[in-house]
Order: structure tokens, then sequence, then C-alpha cells
């Protein structure tokens, strides 16, 4: 079988993008490539219904965001089925997905105007005759290159805040999944039919790139770090500020005090849910000595009992070409002296791979330092939490964690250097509404969600506005040594101090 009639694998027919299940090659639908033309033109009308759509105000754009929430909402089975047919997505899996999505329009939606609204601020007694006023104002237009993994919610965790703030937006889908990107276009503009608020632009990376350089104000992109260094290459041309949430490599501690059976659990959902294709998903596990051998047993007994296939709980790899990656860091793990207590080489079954749990495994070794994204996990016999605080920030990725335990828990969170972290649960930060979501490191910079994620798609104004004669004149040249004696006066008064 050649790479071109690989299932899942996209291509180029007559100009169109043509999408296809992973597992069966059944076509999906196709979608007319956008060459740098027309990426042009779709961000010219978005420029001009940004207009329109900002004019709307927070009330009107609340109005409109919470009828696309339902509409959503109504018809999660129809968006479920349809990430199951593209990307072969459980539908159980994809209604969670969904689900999370619908939360964060929601509370994008109802907060926007308490977040970004204009506001005064308190000024200053250098300048008590100025008021001050903080104002928050669009981009214009966003693009967003969303990733083919959550094609519904991490697009829509940029695409609700970027609206919600009065922008438009140009939404870039995966190749991998660009009918579910055409499904969420489609429904917005069933309940906001009036101007192209929101767009869909359709190709490779192309076109990803074409987007980069169409003079959008701001742009949010998804996907690995390699691929994000030369978005920001693109946008660094023309100054295009950029959000980019990257890829991962989260660990999961579990102390001492763990509760063993909760944690293997969560261990379990949070490393293969969607096949392990999940930015924030549990790759490694540190836990301590006095623990490891009935956590590594729970997490096995568990694994195993997990289904594999196309109605499976775990489907197939979406994107052919990871099956590899996932093959290579298999090998290299168990050349380097690791076991597999559950899996192994033989667990890769194209287009599926099974669960893999792997001890043992040098902390050099690919399976530990890269981003599998599979079903694969490794777990780590630590000394204790210190040790293992240690380990989970060597990398170079700082997505999110977990920490299981009950005494400590929430203070070895704080420690590892990640963007979010989970205790006593795996990913639920992902489906808070009110918190941002982001990485350090190598996964990334900006936010989306909460009252960070909408100050992302808006700008800082700061507005000083005169009130009353000066007191103290200090920026104008209209001022004499006595006014300078007296400035020198208040600056020692006022700062010269130190703190006790």
């Amino acid at each position: 079988m050649t790479a071109v009639e690989t299932p899942g694998a996209p291509r180029i027919v007559g100009g169109e993008l043509v999408s296809t299940n992973p597992v069966t090659g059944r076509e999906v639908g196709r979608f007319p490539v956008a060459g740098p033309g027309e990426v042009a033109a779709a961000v010219r009308a978005a420029e001009r219904a940004a207009a329109w759509w900002a004019g709307l105000g927070f009330g009107g754009r609340r109005e409109r965001l919470l009828r696309w929430r339902a509409r959503i909402a109504r018809r999660i089975t129809e968006l479920a089925e349809l990430e199951r047919a593209e990307g072969g997505k459980p539908v159980v899996d994809a209604v969670v997905e969904i689900l999370a999505a619908v939360e964060h329009i929601d509370w994008t939606a109802r907060h926007a105007r308490r977040v970004l609204g204009p506001r005064r601020v308190r000024g200053r007694l250098t300048l008590a005759e100025h008021a001050a006023h903080l104002a928050y104002e669009p981009y214009g237009v966003v693009g967003v290159i969303g990733p083919w993994n959550y094609p519904v919610l991490t697009p829509i965790g940029s695409i609700a805040s970027a609206l919600a703030a009065g922008n438009a937006v140009v939404h870039k889908p995966s190749e991998y999944t660009p009918a579910v990107g055409r499904w969420l276009v489609e429904s917005f503009a069933e309940v906001v039919p009036e101007e192209p608020v929101l767009q869909a632009v359709y190709g490779l990376g192309e076109t990803g790139a074409a987007l980069c350089r169409s003079g959008v104000g701001k742009l949010a992109f998804t996907g690995s770090t390699a691929t994000g260094r030369r978005v920001m290459a693109a946008c660094a041309e023309s100054l295009t500020p950029v959000l980019i949430e990257a890829g991962g490599k989260d660990a999961m501690i579990v102390d001492a005090d763990a509760d063993l059976d909760a944690a293997a659990e969560a261990c379990v959902w949070g490393a293969l849910t969607n096949a392990g294709q999940t930015c924030i998903g549990i790759e490694r596990v540190y836990a301590v000595a006095p623990v490891y051998d009935a956590f590594v047993g729970k997490v096995v007994e568990r694994a195993a009992r997990l289904t594999v296939g196309a109605e499976g709980e775990i489907g197939p790899i979406t994107m052919p070409a990871q099956i590899e990656v996932i093959r290579r860091h298999i090998d290299d793990a168990l050349a380097s002296g690791g076991r597999a207590v559950l899996g192994g080489p033989a667990a890769v079954r194209p287009p599926f791979v099974h669960p893999t749990v792997l001890v043992d495994v040098p902390e050099e070794s690919a399976a530990v330092r890269e981003e599998t994204f599979g079903p694969t996990l490794t777990i780590a016999k630590v000394a204790d939490a210190e040790e293992a605080v240690v380990r989970a920030n060597a990398g170079p990725y700082g997505l999110g964690g977990s920490v299981f335990g009950r005494r400590r828990a929430m203070a070895i969170a704080r420690r590892l250097r990640t963007g979010a972290a989970a205790v006593n649960s795996t990913l639920t930060f992902i489906g808070m509404g009110s918190l941002p979501f982001g990485g350090v490191g190598d996964s990334g910079f900006g936010r989306i969600h909460g009252p960070d994620g909408l100050r992302e798609f808006a700008h800082a104004k700061a507005i000083t506005r005169r009130r009353a004669p000066s007191p103290l004149p200090a920026m104008t040249f209209n001022r004499g040594p006595r006014d300078t004696a007296r400035l020198v006066k208040i600056a020692k008064l006022r700062y010269g101090r130190a703190p006790r």
C-alpha cells in the first residue's frame, strides 16, 4: 500500500483535499484547497465582518454565542459520529470532548464583559489630576490553526474567546479533520447568518503558512513544537503576535500516601484516552518506591482490560506516520534495558496500537524524552517525591501534569514546571472553563480558556483623562525650580523609606 493510499492520510485530488477514515479508508468529504489568494480573500471578508461583529457589543455577541453553544449541545451525537467517521475517535471520547467545548463557549460568552469591559482603575499620587481608564480592544481578525486529535475542543478554546472579544476568525482545521472544521463553521453560520464572522480555509501546511502571512491581527496555533517554530518564524515576518500550544510529555507523580486504586484508574484514563493522542496525556509516571510495585500491577490490570479496534475503547492512530514514532519509542526503550510489562513491539498493529506499559526505561531514552503520542506509558521507581519532581521537570516540555497523594500533593503540584496540574485526577484542568490552559518551555506560550484566554484575543488600551489642574506640575515644560524641589521632596517622603 502506497503512502497516498494509506487510510486516514490526507491527499490532494484535483485541487481538493480528500479526507478519509483512518481504519477503512472510506472517504468522508472533499474540500477546496485554499492557496494564498483564497486565504487572503477570506481574511479580507473577515475584516469587514469583524467591524459588524464588534459593533454588536458584549451583549449581542453573548446572545449569539450562547445560541451556538445550544446548537452544538443539541447535535452533540451528530458531531461525535463525524469525529469517529473522520478521525476514528470512539464516540464516547468525542462526546466528552464536545461537552468540554460547549462548557468553554458558555463560560466565555457569559464572562467576556466582566473580563474585557471598559473600567476605571486607580490612579497614582503624582498624576492625581488624571483619571485612569482601561479598555480591551479586539485585534480584528484572528487566525486559528487547529489540530486533528481534538478538532472541536482545542480550536474552540481559541475561537470562542476570539469571538467573545469581538474578533472575526479564519480557522484552518487540520488536514486530517477538515469535515469537523466545516461542521463548526456551518453550525455557527446557522445562528449568525448575517456576516462571515467564522470561516474555514482548507489545505496542507502551505495553507497554514498563507494564513500566517495573510495580515491577521493574531494567530493561534496548536500542533507539534517543530511546526510551532515554523509558525512563529512565518508570523515574525510581519510581527504578527502568536499563541503557541505545542507538544507535551506530561508526568504523573504517585506519592506514598496516594489512593492507589484511584491513581491507577486516572493514570490509565490519562495515558490511553483517545489512543494516547493527547497533548496533555500522561506519558510518564514516577511512583515512590513503597507503592511502586502495587501501582504498576493495578495499572497493568486495568489497561489490559481495554478493548482495541474500530468500535473499541482504544481507537486507531489517526496520523499514519505517528505509528512509526510509537514503534521507534517502544523498540528504543527495550533496547536500552527497559521491559514491557504490557504490550511491547507486538502491540503495534496498524492502524491500531494496543496499550503498552514500560518499566526500567532509562531517562535518556526517546520513550521518556520525546513526545510519543500513542497508547504507551513509562513507569519509573523513585526514592521519594523530591526525586520525582526533579525527573518530571528535567525535560524540555511543560504543558500539564498530575500528582496523587494526600499530605504533600498540592505542594508537589506547585513545584511542577508546567502550565497546569491536576491533583488526584488527570486532564481535568482542560475542562475547567474558568482556568487558563497553556504551557511553558517547548510546550509553547500564551493561554486559552478563562480570563487569561479572553485577554489573549484583545489588546489592552490605557487611557488617562485630565479632570483637574495639576497641583504638582511634572509632565510639562511649564515648571520651575520650586516645582522640581517639591517633586524631589515628595519622592523621598513617599518612596524613600526602605520596608521594615
